[in-house]
């Protein structure tokens, strides 16, 4: 339990009376404190990236996902008014998984069907949720990995992930813009926190995760002409 778990409940509480699929249902907390949630069965999207998780039909049923999620919290009036882990956003639009990559999902016959680990929901726009799923589901990285294709690849792919969304060109291009913005801000977080005395972002630090997104914005940055022709359209 921390400061933000009240928020986390009251959203899976929204996200199953509107019919959301794939998300774990909150069951209280037992005799130790712990929260008891939902089991969702597949496999988990752990790196090395298991090969069903790679697949175009991983990558497009990911996306009609995180749409679910989005369109059922847009009309929820009191978004801003939980103690989310993360400040919101501006514009608010949705409540934003915050986290929402191959490991954060659970995959069966090449589908995505399900999402857990709710802890860096916060309100915000669609687009910022985007930028950072299409980092990690396309991705767009300078890392040397078999889940890593080439800077034409991982174009399309993105562009694929944000159709399957049903983005338009606009929402596309917003997208793109918030992918620099979107790291950098994680950066900051990474780095408040660790000041704080939190040991899991000091180790995420020490082991590199920070530069690593500091060298994929510039990465972005350096190919940012074929995200606008392959991405934008």
């Amino acid at each position: 339990m921390r400061e933000w778990s009240e928020a986390v409940q009251w959203l899976l509480g929204r996200l199953a009376a509107a019919g959301v699929r794939g998300v774990p249902r909150w069951h209280g907390v037992d005799v130790q404190g712990r929260e008891v949630l939902d089991f969702l069965p597949g496999v988990v999207g752990t790196y090395p990236v298991p090969e069903q998780a790679r697949r175009d039909s991983a990558l497009t049923s990911a996306a009609r996902l995180l749409r679910s999620l989005h369109d059922a919290t847009a009309p929820l009036p009191d978004k801003t008014a939980h103690p989310w882990q993360t400040p919101p956003v501006e514009p608010v639009e949705v409540i934003c998984h915050g986290d929402f990559a191959p490991y954060n999902c659970v995959f069966q016959g090449g589908e995505t069907t399900g999402v857990f680990d709710f802890d860096g929901a916060h309100p915000g726009p669609r687009c910022w949720d985007l930028a950072y799923a299409v980092y990690r589901f396309a991705p767009v990285s300078t890392v040397e990995a078999p889940d890593v294709p080439d800077v034409p690849g991982q174009a399309r792919r993105v562009r694929l992930f944000l159709d399957a969304y049903g983005r338009t060109r606009d929402e596309r291009r917003d997208v793109v813009d918030a992918f620099g913005p979107r790291l950098l801000a994680l950066v900051a977080f990474m780095r408040a926190a660790a000041a704080r005395g939190d040991p899991n972002f000091a180790r995420h630090i020490e082991e590199g995760h920070a530069d690593l997104y500091l060298r994929d914005v510039e990465h972005f940055e350096a190919h940012r002409a074929t995200w606008d022709r392959v991405v934008v359209g």
